[in-house]
């Protein structure tokens, strides 16, 4: 993975000489007053270890070997309870942020195109008491216009302080919440609404207008259309029975409201917080039922991961807020005292498609420490910086190119690099702010060129886990002194994880010299299953002799002697072709997508055909 250079072979060897005299002269001082040390020790340390002898064991972290953790603070079971510790512990911090938009222009690009560009302000905050109370007065509201507890309502919106605000409102009045990504499509839509039988759904003006306006007149029980910004001015054509309010009117009404009976309807932590609507990339999407306690188990296992999260940290949130990832790092965030601020993807950095040119993106703005990012929005920035480097003189990309491998080496022995730091990678690390100390990733495999990539430009660990919508999110994360890539990290203190063997794909737990098998979770946070969906529920989970839930997950990993895992295949994933070989799409995928003429790809097989490919 090291990057190649062009420098004369004599002037090279002089080089290395001067870096190596460098190396020497620096390591005692480095040995003595970085602290690595520990670090370095940590990271060879077994971070799971199976819970007996027999082929087969469920792995557990080495911090929950005994009993699995279940609850982030004491007697806090359900989330409305964590979120009220966390507004008496928190309550004059910023909690939530928003930037205010200071001027919108239309752009006429040379093809004609017109594109939408903002000029953004500062970051507006909302206390932990303030959100508090505006939770409180919605979910309120919402009683007035008839929502009733265990009822299911309905959010779709882009990721935005309000949906957090709404969110918290549903988890104190015991409302399921039915959440579906805003990139949907209207068949997808149309089909979470209905099955669910919401009567109000929570949305945006845009979204109401581009996405709900086709399709309102498919889902016969709606009755409220909430929208979080303000009323639509072009749309009036509501069909007969839908009223259509605006968030503050609503909060208003709550403000307002007799709250004598709302003690009876607290959540207890068996009851349903989300049903959590998948992507519908493999078929129809399917509602996974999320309960309080499953959720509250998740993001206890992913902070004992995060070390020293608390009140110093920023974490800007712009991945969809419907998706478990995004869900589960601001839910963590919030119980931890950290600001979280709000972005999206136009508008994430600098160069960001509806910033306009010479004014700031959010990163640059907020600063945060703490990041969730998913693989395509990585390798996007791995290119993109690559293309760069390949756009500077000889002199620079040679100086980068040699920095970049000499830190690549350091940092598989544990060693930092500070100097590097501050002279070269300096002004890569702005691109996200400067001030990121921990890079979250999730959602699909992250190749190994691009978790280095990251680990060494941005000068931060990345945290990669695996996790599913069905397992609340929770499965494995990264420990931060844990350099190595191509693997997802060690069990989570709130879940175990076994191989089952799979006959068919040739993957037994019983393999040398690492198990391997189908990855099953079990644990607290195994979700309760899919909504309205027996058969698929009943497939894919299974309840052992001790009544502990275990999650099948179809995903093939493999256990190394630290006790971390390593995701090796998927059985959706593998194509038998015509030759009897086996061939896995996802790794041929991963594997195309970090080069830079492929933006994007696609890949298929068939058993009578040899593999094909197409990208763009």
């Amino acid at each position: 993975m090291k990057l190649k250079h062009d420098i004369n072979p004599v002037l090279l060897q002089f080089i290395n000489f001067i870096i190596l005299v460098y190396t020497v002269v620096t390591y005692i001082p480095w040995y003595i007053f970085s602290g690595s040390r520990e670090a370095i020790a940590k990271a060879k340390q077994v971070k799971a270890k199976p819970v007996n002898n027999k082929p087969g064991a469920a792995y557990r972290s080495v911090n929950s070997q005994h009993c699995l953790a279940s609850v982030l603070y004491p007697g806090c079971d359900t989330l409305d309870k964590v979120f009220k510790y966390a507004k008496t512990k928190f309550k004059d911090k910023k909690l939530l942020g928003t930037r205010e938009i200071l001027k919108e222009e239309d752009e006429i690009q040379p093809s004609g195109k017109v594109f939408k560009k903002v000029i953004l302000g500062k970051y507006t905050w909302l206390s932990y008491e303030d959100v508090y109370i505006k939770a409180v007065n919605f979910g309120n509201g919402l009683a007035v216009l008839g929502q009733q507890p265990k009822t299911n309502i309905a959010i779709f919106c882009e990721t935005r302080a309000e949906w957090m605000i709404a969110a918290q409102a549903c988890f104190m009045c015991n409302y399921q919440l039915v959440t579906l990504y805003a990139t949907l499509g209207g068949a997808a839509i149309v089909h979470g609404l209905n099955e669910t039988e919401v009567t109000t759904i929570i949305t945006s003006k845009e979204l109401m207008q581009t996405k709900l306006k086709a399709i309102v007149s498919q889902v016969p029980l709606l009755r409220h259309i909430i929208t979080v910004d303000g009323k639509p001015t072009t749309w009036s054509e509501f069909p007969k029975g839908v009223i259509v309010h605006t968030m503050a009117s609503v909060q208003a009404m709550g403000a307002k409201a007799d709250t004598g009976h709302k003690q009876q309807s607290r959540p207890v932590p068996s009851d349903i917080a989300v049903i959590m609507y998948t992507s519908g990339s493999t078929g129809v999407p399917k509602g996974v039922m999320i309960s309080h306690c499953n959720i509250i188990a998740g993001i206890t296992g992913m902070a004992e991961r995060i070390p020293k999260v608390g009140e110093k940290d920023v974490y800007i949130g712009y991945l969809p807020l419907a998706h478990v990832l995004e869900l589960s790092a601001e839910l963590v965030c919030l119980s931890h005292g950290c600001r979280i601020g709000y972005s999206s993807p136009q508008t994430l950095a600098d160069q960001s498609s509806k910033i306009k040119k010479g004014s700031k993106g959010d990163v640059t703005t907020l600063k945060p420490t703490l990041m969730a990012a998913v693989p395509e929005i990585m390798d996007r920035i791995y290119k993109n910086v690559m293309n760069k480097v390949n756009e500077m003189t000889s002199f620079q990309r040679n100086l980068f190119i040699l920095a970049y491998n000499y830190k690549m080496e350091q940092i598989s022995k544990g060693y930092t690099t500070p100097l590097c730091d501050s002279l070269i990678f300096r002004k890569v690390r702005m691109l996200l702010g400067g001030k990121l100390r921990i890079l979250l990733c999730g959602g699909a495999p992250l190749s190994a060129a691009t978790q280095r990539f990251m680990n060494i430009c941005f000068c931060c660990p990345v945290g990669q886990g695996y996790g599913l919508t069905e397992s609340a999110g929770a499965g494995t994360i990264m420990e931060a002194c844990d350099y190595s890539t191509g693997r997802v990290g060690a069990p989570l203190v709130c879940c175990e994880i076994k191989l089952l063997n799979w006959e068919e794909g040739g993957y037994y737990n019983t393999d040398k010299p690492y198990p391997r098998g189908e990855i099953l979770i079990g644990g607290p946070n195994v979700t309760v299953g899919y909504y309205k969906n027996e058969a698929r529920t009943k497939k894919d989970f299974t309840v052992d002799e001790n009544g502990q839930r275990w999650l099948h997950t179809g995903d093939i990993g493999e256990f190394h002697q630290d006790g971390c895992l390593k995701i090796i295949d998927r059985k959706k994933d593998l194509v038998k072709l015509q030759a009897g070989e086996y061939v896995s799409l996802g790794k041929v995928e991963a594997a195309l997508k970090t080069l830079p003429l492929v933006d994007n790809i696609c890949v298929y097989a068939s058993s009578n055909w040899i593999l094909q490919l197409r990208g763009n």
